[in-house]
């Protein structure tokens, strides 16, 4: 007779949910589209040019989903980019101090991320002392960071040629472009950030509900202004790195339409906008998707505009799944 109370119980298998895989299973339905029917899509060019293009997206949004992961948002990223990418050819052509090398190149590097991340702090205070939403509050930077970045060339292009500096967007260790190895370092910080200290797990504790994060002893306006600090700092790395990748800086383009990409990769990686979680692997691939749905229509002939309106719905197809795919 068998004695059922000991018996193991049988192991459940894992639950599919197209709220947790739709992603990875919209990039692997791109992937095999571009095998299929895009021309050399397979070869290492083809690899470079994508991974140029979506690591200073990926980047961004890392910093989008700690912000979002807090029922925040930041509208601001695009125009902190662009200060970044003015401030650090003004330092690095050096026409005014005239130091060696050695000191001026990483000069170049973190003057522009000090700036940044401090303009950062600026969008969490006005959220989390002053109380304005978000969405208002980041708006100010959006516009008049913009403006910053063209006073301070007077809005005219820079062009440059400064190998010490452009090897963080011109660099190919072992073939593989340097921002994509910044863009994994990012991501997986960002990870161990949220999973493995107190600062992350006081992040969802906050978005997912701010009132009982307060009263259980929670610095909610502290950890508010640091996510908008990470996500200047993020944004002006990024900024940093479209520039090394042009040889020049447009304070009119750099940053051009990057709050929405990022947004848009928050969204079809998972994250929800109302706070609580952060699936920074989602938005990994939400940020890899938008790119390859980018080069796909391109490479098959269709205008860039229509990957506006195919983005757009990307994010409606990952609000819905968010909702109502839980249990595909």
């Amino acid at each position: 007779m068998i004695d059922v109370s000991t018996a193991a119980a049988p192991r459940r298998l894992p639950q599919f949910s197209l709220a947790k895989h739709g992603a990875f299973l919209a990039l692997l339905a791109l992937l095999a589209f571009n095998l299929l029917f895009t021309p050399h899509f397979a070869s290492l060019q083809t690899f470079n040019v994508n991974m140029t293009q979506v690591a200073p997206i990926v980047i961004v949004a890392v910093g989008m989903t700690l912000v979002i992961a807090t029922a925040g948002i930041d509208l601001s990223v695009g125009s902190l980019m662009a200060v970044a990418g003015q401030l650090a050819p003004l330092i690095f052509l050096d026409k005014v101090l005239g130091l060696p090398v050695y000191l001026i190149i990483p000069l170049a590097f973190i003057v522009p991320l000090i700036v940044t991340t401090l303009l950062g702090l600026f969008n969490g205070i006005l959220v989390s002392h002053y109380r304005i939403q978000p969405i208002v509050a980041t708006l100010v930077l959006y516009i008049a960071g913009r403006g910053i970045a063209q006073v301070l060339t007077n809005g005219n292009l820079v062009t440059f040629r400064e190998p010490n500096f452009q090897w963080i967007g011109l660099a190919r260790p072992l073939g593989v472009p340097v921002q994509s190895i910044a863009m994994v370092i990012f991501v997986v910080a960002a990870i161990w950030l949220v999973r493995k200290t107190l600062f992350g797990r006081s992040v969802l504790a906050v978005g997912g509900n701010e009132t009982a994060a307060y009263l259980s002893g929670m610095s909610v306006g502290k950890i508010k202004r640091r996510v908008y600090m990470i996500s200047g700092l993020c944004a002006g790395f990024a900024g940093l790195i479209v520039i090394a990748i042009n040889s020049s800086s447009d304070a009119n383009q750099v940053g051009l339409g990057m709050e929405l990409d990022a947004i848009a990769a928050v969204a079809v990686g998972g994250t929800p906008f109302a706070g609580g979680k952060a699936n920074l692997v989602g938005t990994l691939l939400g940020a890899l998707i938008i790119q390859l749905v980018r080069y796909s229509l391109i490479a098959n002939g269709v205008p860039d505009a229509a990957a506006l309106v195919v983005k757009a719905g990307l994010i409606v197809l990952a609000v819905w799944l968010q909702r109502h795919g839980k249990n595909g």
